[in-house]
């Protein structure tokens, strides 16, 4: 526990923030005008967006004391530079596009385009349950988009992961916080793929990173073997979390056709031999009843 702290409240062009111990972010304002700042991760990131001749850039940060991470910052840097050649090797049309990265302020900063997309968990703004009834839930919203639109977005979200398999990686941490909707456009990308791991990956933590809502039983083992069919679980999870009642896997609650439960059914089984043995295999399945 951090014991008795000192706030520092840092002021940044149309933003403000706490930190636990001061810093100087000159170096941001120099890149742009900062307009928003996402400071409430438990991951130690500090993320931002900033504008500059019309053009918003998305800047991840790690480095700082920030209010809800628990570990070093050096910890954190360490993690947010191991990710950049992740994102370098996962690039795709539904992933947010990596621009550029440097060590700056005894820290580590990632830019990105941005994305005017909207975070399916925004937890800070919209904390069970209001983010499943508030009217201004983005989850909530996308929960009231036609069929359609919900199928087309899994769809790409489904399509991004076949990528991940083919590039040799297994997806981590991959939940509803990364999924990010633009409702205006009716577009869909994949955000903050930092955990994301190259094949063949055993568990050596117990209980892995991610919502528990989404992880499959062998992301809880010590020793066991993460792999296309645990990713296979991670996506029959988020279906039902994006059509059905998340953890209620009942019929009842599922929106779309029986064709399409059945077959996130199979996907989404504790026993991991009775899933399908890829993502590509469960994308093909989705789109012969699709």
């Amino acid at each position: 526990m951090w014991g008795v702290q000192v706030l520092h409240i840092i002021n940044l062009d149309k933003v403000s923030f706490q930190l636990r111990e001061n810093r100087n972010f000159k170096w941001l304002t120099d890149l742009g005008e900062v307009f928003t700042v996402f400071d409430e991760q438990d991951s130690g990131n500090l993320c931002f967006g900033i504008e500059k001749d019309g053009l918003k850039k998305f800047v991840k940060f790690a480095g700082a004391r920030t209010m809800e991470y628990q570990g070093e910052p050096e910890d954190a840097v360490l993690r947010l530079k191991d990710s950049v050649s992740t994102y370098e090797k996962l690039q795709h049309k539904y992933l947010i596009k990596l621009l550029d990265y440097f060590e700056v302020d005894n820290g580590f900063a990632i830019i990105f385009e941005w994305f005017d997309g909207e975070c399916l968990h925004s937890h800070w703004s919209f904390p069970p349950p209001h983010k499943y009834t508030h009217p201004d839930s983005p989850f909530y919203r996308y929960r009231q988009l036609s069929m359609y639109q919900r199928l087309e977005s899994f769809k790409h979200i489904l399509e991004f992961h076949v990528h991940v398999e083919k590039k040799g990686y297994v997806a981590i941490d991959f939940y509803d916080g990364s999924i990010l909707y633009d409702f205006k456009n009716n577009l869909t990308k994949i955000c903050d793929i930092d955990f994301y791991q190259e094949k063949p990956f055993i568990n050596t933590m117990g209980r892995l990173w991610g919502a528990e809502r989404s992880m499959s039983p062998e992301e809880f083992e010590f020793g066991a073997q993460i792999d296309e069919r645990t990713n296979v679980f991670n996506m029959g999870s988020i279906a039902f979390g994006l059509f059905g009642g998340e953890l209620d896997h009942s019929f009842e609650k599922w929106d779309a056709s029986l064709e399409l439960y059945n077959v996130v059914m199979k996907a989404a089984q504790k026993d991991r031999n009775d899933r399908y043995a890829s993502v590509e295999d469960f994308y093909h399945a989705w789109l012969t009843v699709v």
